[in-house]
């Protein structure tokens, strides 16, 4: 998101500080003006206490009514859980938001035998909607038997979430659902509109990192907001027949709204075909691709991009 007085834009990503192969896993920090120039910083967020000791894992951030910006993120417990935890900025007077503080009632989602949610399976939360009843909304990629779901959460603050009775959606096949992403794009429109927005000019995007191929598919379909149920249009499967943003390595990926362009901002993670032992000789691994616009092509069946 940007930082409207500073215009600078903070970045966090999946990083291993103490080698270029995958492990040992924080949050990375880097501040632009422009999406194309970077300047490090140093980790936002790393292991530190019991919700997240092994790990902290993707997670999405989210923009509060306050405009404090709250970042939900996987973390990884001392029995290897999958929970969800919460972090919000120490100062905003800070431009760069570089330092973080963990809520004292992580972790605020987990696994247990009530909901009989996949322990190992349970990970990735998204940027949160509010809904028309004034509660927000998020949802969580899982895993069950062979097929991917999104698990659904509901709260009225932020911080105090309960799992909804049904996903927003589910399949049978294609496995493990990874770095859910799902808004909103306009018809026939290429404004760029606040993953919040619902209404009859609007679809709604569902995507899902597929684990068993690394490759990541996208449908476009009916958000029922009553039933808080998305269903893909026909010929739309959420599997691996659906449509794919790039056809090429281009993984995990993550839209945001950049509201003072009015643009959807699609970020995806080029994960290489490299070895671990070329990795390891190169000193790093993995690339972050051009950002690109996105939008709803006329025919309404496809999303367009461009750089």
């Amino acid at each position: 998101w940007t930082n409207d007085l500073q215009g600078t834009l903070p970045s966090f990503y999946q990083w291993n500080p103490k080698g270029a192969v995958w492990g040992n896993i924080v949050w990375a920090h880097s501040t632009s003006t422009d999406l194309v120039n970077w300047i490090p910083h140093d980790p936002a967020i790393f292991p530190s206490e019991e919700s997240d000791i092994n790990g902290c894992w993707s997670g999405s951030a989210t923009i509060l009514p306050d405009g404090k910006p709250a970042i939900l993120y996987t973390g990884i417990n001392p029995q290897n859980q999958q929970v969800q935890n919460l972090a919000t900025p120490k100062s905003l007077s800070d431009p760069f938001l570089r330092e973080w503080v963990k809520s004292t009632e992580n972790p605020l989602m987990m696994p247990t035998k009530e909901n009989g949610i996949n322990a190992t399976q349970f990970r990735d939360p998204t940027t949160g909607w509010l809904g028309h009843d004034g509660r927000w909304r998020v949802i969580v990629g899982s895993k069950r038997k062979h097929g991917g779901l999104a698990f659904l959460y509901k709260s009225k603050d932020f911080v105090h979430w309960t799992k909804a009775q049904h996903p927003l959606h589910s399949n049978k096949d294609g496995g493990m659902w990874e770095c859910p992403d799902f808004f909103p794009v306009l018809i026939k429109s290429q404004i760029g509109v606040d993953t919040s927005l619902v209404g009859p000019y609007v679809k709604h995007v569902l995507k899902v990192s597929l684990d068993d191929t690394k490759h990541d598919y996208y449908t476009i379909g009916t958000y029922n907001t009553d039933k808080d149920i998305y269903t893909p249009d026909k010929g739309h499967v959420q599997d691996t027949s659906a449509l794919r943003y790039d056809y090429g390595k281009f993984y995990a990926s993550k839209t945001f709204f950049d509201g003072p362009k009015q643009r959807r901002i699609l970020w995806g993670w080029i994960n290489e075909s490299s070895s671990v032992a070329d990795d390891e000789k190169k000193g790093w691994s993995g690339v972050q691709a051009i950002p690109r616009t996105l939008w709803l092509d006329k025919s309404g069946k496809q999303l367009v991009q461009w750089p």
